[in-house]
């Protein structure tokens, strides 16, 4: 089995894990709806910090990047329902329902729902799909189950409304706070515009104004800075921070760090 399932392919999914794995990039292009089953996931962002557990149901906004911590607890594995709220399928409802943001959503970007039998009695409706193959859930009724869900949420929290059919472009945000609050992310220079709601001409021209040089060179003299400060002051082992400081390999990291340096960043912990 691939992990995560999909069970309506790029829409509902399904996630089975025996032993813990940390998603460190996570963009969510759309809204996410998660039912943890069994065992806890752990999500962080640049503004939150959330455990969920069995039982749990999470919404996760969209145009956000985060790191997914996934653990099976005592003797039971990691498993957990995601349903990928799509943009072309939130218009779609909107028209139908005329449903409209009245007003710009103030909240927290993720939330933790409150226990709703309503919730869970739906989710349990997807379980079948996900354990067996006998019964492949067809696209007209996944479909079907996903209008259910953005009602249900609705029916929940009302409020959840302005933020579910806001389908304005991210406004321009301060781009040096993001960039000092993210920059350990390996994503590509575009993601980063699209984030701070630019353009990705605008983005290298506000951020050479702001920095005094192109986004890549920041980008890697800023991570090689922390994972310099973290090996000498806090002895830290490169094994052990190079993936949290946005690198792809341990390798990449080495030769890095030895071309801004002058030497490897294991000669400092030997």
């Amino acid at each position: 089995m691939t992990n995560p399932a999909e069970i309506l392919p790029g829409v509902i999914f399904y996630s089975y894990l025996s032993s813990q794995r940390k998603d460190k990039v996570c963009f969510w292009a759309n809204h996410a709806l998660v039912l943890m089953v069994s065992g806890r996931l752990g999500l962080e962002t640049s503004g939150q910090s959330l455990v969920t557990g069995a039982g749990d149901v999470l919404l996760i906004s969209k145009n956000q990047l985060g790191t997914l911590t996934k653990t099976p607890l005592d003797i039971q594995p990691y498993e957990s329902i995601v349903i990928s709220l799509q943009e072309e399928l939130l218009r779609r409802i909107a028209l139908e329902e005329r449903l409209l943001s009245e007003q710009k959503y103030q909240g927290p970007l993720n939330i933790q729902l409150p226990p709703n039998a309503y919730l869970q009695g739906f989710f349990q409706s997807i379980m079948p799909y996900a354990r067996t193959s006998a019964e492949p859930l067809s696209e007209e009724m996944g479909i079907l189950k996903v209008k259910e869900a953005v009602k249900l949420l609705l029916h929940i929290q009302p409020g959840l409304k302005n933020l579910l059919f806001d389908f304005s472009h991210p406004h321009k945000i301060d781009l040096e706070h993001f960039m000092v609050q993210n920059y350990h992310y390996n994503i590509p220079v575009e993601r980063f515009a699209q984030l701070t709601g630019r353009s990705l001409a605008a983005f290298k021209r506000d951020f050479h104004k702001l920095f005094g040089q192109p986004p890549r060179r920041w980008l890697q003299e800023k991570r090689l800075g922390e994972a310099r400060h973290l090996i000498e002051q806090q002895r830290k082992r490169p094994t052990d921070i190079y993936l949290d400081l946005g690198f792809e390999s341990l390798s990449h990291f080495s030769r890095s760090y030895r071309l801004q340096f002058g030497h490897t960043p294991t000669a400092i912990t030997t």
